[in-house]
């Protein structure tokens, strides 16, 4: 059972990586042909490959470095024996944060989530809220990104969609009292979940910070310890660039991790080994489609079995 459960989620997310393994795959086999021997070429085009799919020249780098010690050291001795040594390296790198979403014992858990406008966080958000209430919770939705009457407009009607609560106030509203607003409702109703909408800009770190220290100053009022989980929205088809913005988002704001949007758009999805390599900030949902469903849990298994299929 477990094991079905596996492959179905393997073969999910090998469609949604279809643009990466495309040109991924395609390379690989033409370096892992019967008795190509390992040396340098190989290893050039191997590290090349790597970068290709967005993997990090740093990444790609220190993995071929690793191969090298484990060829002199007799550990691998073919070149049909260095596919399974990089997909165990890359788990093993995939694998070293917490990629769990931690929920609280005590209800409700407060989880804000940042991004820049066109990242694809209003979606990512109504994904998430739908995720958890087909998980059974109950699930409240606050729109403090007041600064653009669309992304009110845009957050309420997905989260309509996945039958989830709203609360929100006028465009220009303060940011911290729609999030007091959304706190008081989430205790009165009960809801096991609160997702806060924060503003999609970045125009200035220092400006960033004071809103959203401002919203958890809020918050803590009402939900001492909140927000117990701080989500980055990235979007993968910027590759690199979604690197450059979850480091200025980490200068700024403690990011316990990441929701990595767009995947099936992109024919670079090693960037999510990149981003874990040089943030050390956990992926812990990545999106792959345009429906509410096409929302995964993060897993590092299960990632690399698809990009390698």
């Amino acid at each position: 059972m477990v094991f079905g459960i596996f492959s179905k989620a393997v073969e999910k997310l090998k469609e949604g990586l279809s643009k990466t393994r495309g040109i991924f795959t395609s390379r690989l086999k033409s370096l892992f042909t019967i008795g190509r021997k390992i040396d340098q070429a190989f290893l050039d085009e191997l590290e090349e490959t790597m970068i290709l799919a967005d993997m990090g020249v740093q990444t790609a780098t220190r993995i071929i470095g690793r191969l090298k010690e484990a060829y002199k050291n007799k550990e691998i001795e073919d070149a049909s024996a260095v596919l399974e040594y990089l997909k165990g390296e890359l788990k093993r790198q995939l694998a070293q944060s917490d990629n769990q979403l931690h929920l609280t014992e005590k209800p409700p858990t407060v989880i804000l989530v940042a991004g820049v406008n066109g990242s694809g966080k209003t979606t990512s958000i109504a994904k998430l809220a739908k995720f958890l209430q087909d998980s059974g919770k109950k699930v409240i939705v606050c729109a403090s990104d007041t600064f653009r009457a669309a992304a009110i407009e845009q957050l309420e009607i997905w989260v309509k969609r996945c039958g989830c609560d709203i609360v929100k106030h006028k465009m220009g509203a303060d940011p911290a009292a729609v999030a007091y607003d959304a706190a008081e409702a989430a205790l009165a109703r009960g809801a096991d979940v609160l997702i806060i909408d924060t503003a999609g800009r970045l125009h200035t770190k220092t400006n960033l910070m004071q809103e959203l220290s401002k919203i958890k100053r809020v918050i803590q009022k009402k939900i001492p310890g909140a927000p117990h989980e701080t989500l980055l929205v990235l979007d993968a088809t910027t590759g690199q660039n979604a690197v450059n913005q979850a480091k200025t988002f980490k200068e700024a704001i403690d990011i316990t991790g990441l929701f990595l949007a767009k995947l099936d758009g992109t024919a670079k999805g090693g960037i999510v080994v990149a981003i874990s390599d040089q943030l050390n900030i956990p992926v812990k949902f990545i999106g792959i489609g345009e429906k509410l469903d096409d929302i995964e849990v993060f897993s590092a298994d299960t990632f690399v079995e698809a990009l390698f299929s």
